[in-house]
């Protein structure tokens, strides 16, 4: 079983803390998941590396690990100490929202090919990663237009 990764776009950390009140920490997909979040299911896809992989390749720039620039938002760090073993929900740099909003839809089919590829993906289909990418870029423009942030819930 692998850590399930679900990212979606929310006003600000506030809120965000509210909706994980209101689910109980989650998940935001699935029959338990609430009404109206816009939100994209991408199992495999963590922030940092292959997430952080895609927009690399977007910027034409070579990865690193800093470059999504995530953080912890929720459960506050002082209040899940170390035992807490998930949900968590970390906050993307809005750099991630503004190169992803800014990939060209003629640009998606390669981007993604070549996202399919890097070595975290490699047990996956390069055609499989195309919605994927679709749906991640939607959100980030729909997040973009909407002035909100992207978030990543996890959980093992």
């Amino acid at each position: 079983m692998g850590v399930l990764y679900d990212y979606f776009r929310a006003a600000d950390d506030e809120a965000v803390a509210a909706l994980m009140a209101a689910t109980n920490g989650g998940p935001l997909v699935g029959p338990a998941a609430p009404p109206g979040v816009d939100v994209v299911e991408a199992k495999g896809v963590d922030p940092s590396v292959v997430l952080g992989q895609a927009v690399s390749l977007a910027l034409g720039v070579a990865w690193d690990a800093d470059l999504v620039d995530d953080r912890l938002i929720w459960p506050d760090a002082g209040a899940a100490g170390a035992e807490h073993d998930g949900p968590w929900v970390v906050r993307l740099g809005d750099r991630v929202r503004d190169v992803l909003a800014a990939v060209a839809e003629d640009r998606l089919p390669a981007l993604a090919d070549r996202w399919s590829r890097i070595e975290e993906l490699s047990w996956g289909e390069p055609a499989g990663m195309l919605p994927v990418l679709r749906q991640l870029v939607g959100l980030a423009r729909r997040a973009q237009a909407g002035g909100q942030r992207l978030y990543c819930w996890m959980s093992l």
